[in-house]
């Protein structure tokens, strides 16, 4: 009836009848939350992975020691990983090899001096067997550096007739380019000198510096 109120139909209602109304409204509720629920944002968990360290160099930003740092020294060549590295007071040839992961298969170290103590500046080349490595020479052209590497920029004439595939003329060739087009700035400009192809190039890229 209009005027009957819901307390007084719930008790017109007969115990089954109860026990089912309350079963679907329990659904109902429970089925309502449900769906309240799976509307919600959730959270997404993001796995975070750390790549492993290379052995890279250890330098500063600036390109100089870190505090408490003497050197700083390139290692270069036939080596796992060629780079510059920091080094205290004390370090050996030894050392900068190992810093540097160690020599690849097949390096020609007899060429160094592994015991020799580090210099601040310097390159420690390491040869492939089979590559001939420059002889440190002397001269006031100072082309050569600790390590074996020949500076193009600096050396003379005769110091860079000690390199592979580079004889007296070719050697001139590159003091007269550098004379006349200033100093070179990477390896590669040296195939800009008369005579030398990339073969040669190839042969002394890893013996020189700019």
């Amino acid at each position: 009836m209009p005027g009957e109120s819901i307390r007084e139909r719930l008790s017109a209602l007969s115990r089954g009848e109860l026990v089912g109304l309350v079963a679907v409204l329990v659904v109902t509720i429970g089925g309502a939350g449900f769906w309240y629920a799976r509307s919600l944002p959730r959270p997404v968990d993001v796995a975070t992975t750390t790549a492993p360290a290379a052995a890279a160099p250890s330098t500063g930003a600036t390109g100089r020691p870190s505090p408490g740092v003497v050197m700083l020294v390139d290692v270069a060549g036939w080596v796992r990983h060629p780079g510059v590295y920091e080094f205290a007071d004390g370090a050996r040839v030894i050392n900068a090899i190992e810093a540097a992961g160690g020599a690849r298969p097949g390096a020609q170290l007899e060429s160094l001096n592994l015991a020799a103590p580090l210099v601040d500046g310097t390159q420690i080349l390491v040869v492939r067997e089979g590559q001939e490595a420059p002889a440190p020479v002397g001269g006031s052209g100072g082309g050569a550096v600790p390590g074996g590497l020949i500076n193009v920029n600096t050396a003379s004439a005769t110091e860079l007739e000690v390199l592979p595939g580079i004889g007296e003329v070719i050697a001139q060739a590159i003091v007269d380019h550098r004379t006349e087009n200033g100093p070179f700035t990477s390896v590669d400009q040296l195939l800009d000198v008369t005579g030398i192809g990339d073969a040669t190039l190839e042969d002394i890229r890893e013996l020189v510096t700019v």
